[in-house]
């Protein structure tokens, strides 16, 4: 979490009166012994990346991540897989997440054969490895990244109808 978030000095569990646990984080700023804050007012990245890690870690069977990215600043996206593969290298859970996310597609150890593309149709959601599309696996042989060859194939195909003309 230090690495992550800025000027965070320590973490700690505290139970209020009724005897209900509440994280606390204690950072560093221009009081001379930083100050204390409780769950309710850290952000919204920092309450996900602490539910991401925490799932991770405690994790021992499936374990589905949706959207991981939300809320989290593109540097700390980009570790997400690395930080995934190591984990699920460590306790063998596998992991599975759904994303629309350039950062968290552009690491190069996500293999083409991981990455499902799901798509609606009039009889259901066809789901299919990003491998089997002829185009996908052209631009990553031309040099374009997974996310580049992958994300056009799961867009809207009427997203520019969000644009309209107020008169």
């Amino acid at each position: 979490m230090k690495a992550a978030v800025p000027q965070l000095e320590e973490l700690d569990l505290d139970r209020d009166v009724m005897g209900v646990p509440h994280l606390k984080a204690k950072y560093q700023h221009w009081r001379a012994h930083g100050a204390w804050q409780r769950e309710d007012q850290f952000s919204d990245g920092t309450l996900r990346l602490m539910g991401l890690l925490w799932s991770v870690i405690t994790s021992s069977g499936p374990l589905l991540l949706e959207e991981p990215e939300l809320s989290l600043h593109p540097e700390i996206v980009r570790h997400i897989p690395q930080m995934l593969a190591r984990v699920q290298r460590r306790s063998g859970a596998q992991v599975m997440l759904s994303t629309h996310s350039r950062d968290l597609l552009a690491d190069d150890g996500i293999g083409v054969d991981e990455v499902l593309i799901l798509t609606p149709s009039s009889e259901g959601t066809k789901v299919r490895v990003a491998a089997e599309f002829e185009e996908v696996r052209e631009l990553l042989e031309g040099g374009a990244n997974l996310a580049d060859a992958v994300l056009p194939h799961t867009r809207p195909h009427s997203a520019e109808q969000l644009i309209f003309k107020l008169d």
